[in-house]
């Protein structure tokens, strides 16, 4: 059987799901046909316009409208907005018939039966025998949608549930119908990690799925708690939001953002198709839930949720809260507890479990009642929505943005412990738990060899979980393959010649004992392997250097020690570009400043799709001095052409620093000169990252990998771009469009990315543009401006971006 490819798709429905799924295909460069409904009346702007309803530009209005606000929107649905050119649109009537050209096609249509049936008809008209298609519904049984359909169509027709938004959420969802082939499931389910970066789950056709039937579960079991303790909402978001690994908007302003009508139509759905559930009952509404629901308080969309914006009497945004008890808004409450208090100091959230459950104040209480209740639900969920327990620790993960899935979370606590959790609310596990501690083992996962093990309920054994051949996981290989350790990195033997260097610190920055590490990964892999991987699996790559180091030292006027501290920086991201090994770093996440610094002097990089990268040192009232400043400029100079305007080059790279230009995806990083067009490629799913930053170090070694000749080939402008500068420096100031001190910051970059006022152009090497750069980071510490705003920095908790 000739292997399947997927080049074209067609996507059926263009509303914020179909939109958001068509762009995410259109991002891993896949070719779509965006369908909608055809319009039944004229709007004013075309009756206005004196067009008729067999006019093309008001029949494809819908999915036009449609694909044109997604594109709008934020976060952005594409990684880069020319990738919208790759999305072709339509309607149902006059465009249906190309379905036929497409791999695979999905139907994004409105959640009734009635409808999808109609919709799959019409599209079995046109549809190419043996081409996929499936629906992204979010709890219609997959079982009644196929129903009157061909053969053909049943065995290729399944569920591919997307999470909104497609972009960023990475469950995938896949549901099988009665008669769907063994081969599509399989293909989807390596379609989706392998091609569109998703953790793929096979789930069986249950009510609301996996993701949703949980993660549902343990909001309404929230709803309730807070009442049954007086708890307040933003005392809930403080209680589950990141201190336990969960998103930012924690519980109350997630489904702000959701939409309360959206949460209540799956938990209604999971109320009346699941009688059978021991939490039925749990699934009605409470009735401050009715109350919102009818006075229409749903969140972002109507303006008011659970919280509210406004403007105070000084015309300033102000958050107000809802009281649960009045059902009126109040200013904003702060939340805090000593439990929380306590694990300050903990910086794997994965260790902070035992912590929170023996907490003696009302979090303590909180978390022991609801750990338990989740525990003894999911149990109970198997084999119901699924026969394997690492599926719902998945689906929660990668649809609900949680660090840890609820088994992981009870192997962090201790079996027993979990048991008493349960005890003490008058619940209990599902036999199987008790019959798996019976048999003495102790927790549902496992590691050997580097691998993750599951618990396998049926055989009783620990089994591989499957999918992780193409995956490095460095939890798994840490404490097994480390070769080195400081308090900044910890490296690691990747195999086949291959070290990996990774980052400790907090929130991955960047200090003394960080630099120290990636030096002695260099000595390591130049004396006994052939290749150096920078890469780490935390929230963000790193968000720069150390401000607090900075800080201290130009407050003490330790100039010296400074000027030592940053030309240590220097040099340690010019050994990556010059070491005898071949050096790959891997950004993902946010990738700032002194980040972004190293990614700029490896050999090559393996960028994370939703890598967010840039030099943002502007922001603290200095310039990139890691030797971001050199870079650009020596980038500018590559590209001076004969007959270029050399001075537009350079202004191009220069307002990238000077902007404090991010990129909000790794194509994005193409335009701003950070990443380069055949040398640094992107990977969509950030699980394989670490292997290919690997499979690309241990490629350039096989090829022969020789250290480079340190360059001294730098064309500056000297005079005559500092001078176009300086004029435009001086008029936006005038303007009022910069301050006086970025006035000055933007006088000392160009000073550096010009070669400094040499008469004519002239070739420099880099250290001689190094050695300008640290001159004028240095002498902005000793401004009283930037030492403001440094401390204002660290004040915020913010401990870097530089």
């Amino acid at each position: 059987m000739s292997k399947r490819r997927i080049n074209k798709i067609a996507v059926i429905g263009s509303g914020i799901m179909g939109s958001g799924i068509a762009c995410h295909f259109a991002n891993i460069g896949v070719e779509v046909l965006l369908l909608d409904i055809v319009p039944r009346e004229l709007n004013a702007a075309e009756q206005a316009k004196g067009l008729s309803l067999d006019d093309k530009v008001v029949r494809n209005r819908l999915v036009n409208d449609a694909l044109s606000s997604a594109i709008k929107s934020n976060p952005a649905p594409l990684y880069h907005k020319k990738f919208a050119s790759r999305i072709i649109t339509g309607n149902l009537e006059d465009d249906i018939s190309k379905v036929s050209e497409a791999d695979w096609i999905i139907e994004v249509v409105v959640e009734r039966l009635d409808i999808k049936q109609q919709v799959f008809e019409n599209l079995e008209k046109y549809r190419t025998p043996g081409t996929l298609i499936t629906s992204n519904t979010s709890g219609i049984p997959i079982k009644f949608m196929n129903e009157g359909r061909s053969a053909d169509f049943q065995a290729h027709f399944c569920g591919t549930h997307f999470f909104n938004p497609p972009r960023y959420l990475k469950l995938f969802e896949i549901i099988p119908g009665p008669k769907t082939k063994p081969e599509v499931l399989e293909f989807l389910n390596g379609y989706g990690e392998q091609y569109l970066g998703k953790t793929s789950v096979v789930a069986k056709d249950t009510p609301a799925f996996i993701g949703n039937r949980v993660g549902i579960f343990g909001i309404q079991a929230l709803f309730h708690l807070v009442k049954d303790m007086g708890l307040s909402i933003e005392e809930v978001d403080k209680l589950t939001g990141p201190v336990i690994g969960r998103p930012k908007s924690a519980t109350f302003r997630t489904v702000d953002v959701v939409g309360l009508d959206t949460l209540v139509h799956v938990a209604n759905g999971i109320y009346e198709n699941c009688p059978e559930d021991e939490e039925h009952e749990l699934f009605k509404l409470p009735d401050f839930i009715k109350t919102l629901m009818e006075n229409q308080w749903l969140g972002s969309k109507s303006g008011q949720g659970f919280y509210k914006k406004v403007k105070n009497e000084d015309g300033k945004s102000q958050i107000l809260g809802l009281d649960l008890d009045t059902m009126e808004y109040r200013a904003g409450k702060k939340a805090s507890f000593p439990t929380l208090e306590l694990t300050k100091s903990v910086d794997k959230v994965i260790d902070r479990f035992p912590i929170l459950i023996s907490g003696k104040d009302r979090a303590g209480e909180f978390y022991r009642k609801n750990f338990g209740a989740m525990f003894a639900y999911v149990s109970k969920r198997i084999p119901e929505i699924s026969d394997e327990l690492y599926k719902i620790d998945d689906a929660m993960k990668a649809g609900f943005g949680w660090e840890n899935g609820p088994f992981e979370i009870w192997d962090a606590i201790g079996l027993k412990k979990g048991i008493e959790l349960m005890e003490a609310l008058g619940k209990e596990p599902a036999a199987w738990v008790n019959e798996m501690m019976g048999a003495g083992v102790e927790s549902f996962y496992t590691v050997k060899e580097g691998a993750t093990y599951y618990y396998d309920i049926p055989k009783k054994e620990y089994i591989k979980k499957p999918g992780q051949d193409a995956f490095i996981i460095l939890d798994n290989i840490r404490k097994s393959n480390e070769v080195f350790k400081n308090s900044g990195v910890v490296v690691e033997d990747l195999g086949d010649g291959i070290l990996n260097v990774e980052f400790q610190s907090k929130m991955n920055s960047i200090g003394g004992d960080v630099l120290a590490g990636l030096n002695k990964a260099i000595d390591l892999a130049e004396e006994n392997f052939e290749g150096l991987v920078v890469g780490n699996q935390g929230a963000n790559f790193s968000v720069g250097a150390n401000i607090g180091m900075i800080f201290m030292m130009a407050v003490e006027q330790e100039y010296d020690e400074l000027n030592m501290a940053v030309k240590y920086f220097q040099d340690s991201c010019m050994r990556l570009r010059y070491s005898s090994i071949p050096t790959v770093v891997a950004p993902h996440g946010m990738t700032l400043g002194g980040g972004c610094e190293m990614a700029l002097h490896a050999d090559r990089v393996v960028a994370a799709a939703e890598t967010y990268i840039g030099l943002v040192e502007f922001g603290v009232g200095v310039i990139p001095g890691g030797g971001g400043s050199k870079e650009m400029a020596l980038r500018a100079s590559d590209t001076f052409k004969k007959d270029d305007v050399e001075l537009n080059r350079l202004q191009e790279y220069f307002l990238t620093i000077g902007m404090a230009k991010v990129a909000t995806s790794a194509y994005e990083a193409y335009d701003t000169g950070i990443l380069q067009h055949g040398k640094d490629i992107v990977v969509v799913n950030k699980d394989r990252q670490i292997a290919t930053a690997k499979a690309v170090a241990r490629q350039m070694a096989d090829m022969g990998y020789t250290k480079p000749i340190r360059r001294k080939d730098v064309k500056v402008l000297g005079k005559q771009a500092l001078g176009m500068f300086l004029v435009g420096t001086d008029s936006m100031e005038a303007s009022n469009y910069i301050s006086e001190h970025d006035h000055k910051i933007a006088n000392k970059l160009a000073y550096v990315m010009a070669g400094g006022d040499l008469s004519e152009p002239t070739m420099v090497s880099e250290q001689y543009l190094l050695d300008l750069e640290r001159e004028a980071f240095l002498s902005l510490c000793t401004e009283r401006k930037t030492l403001e705003r440094l401390q204002h920095m660290l004040q915020k908790g913010k401990p870097l971006r530089n």
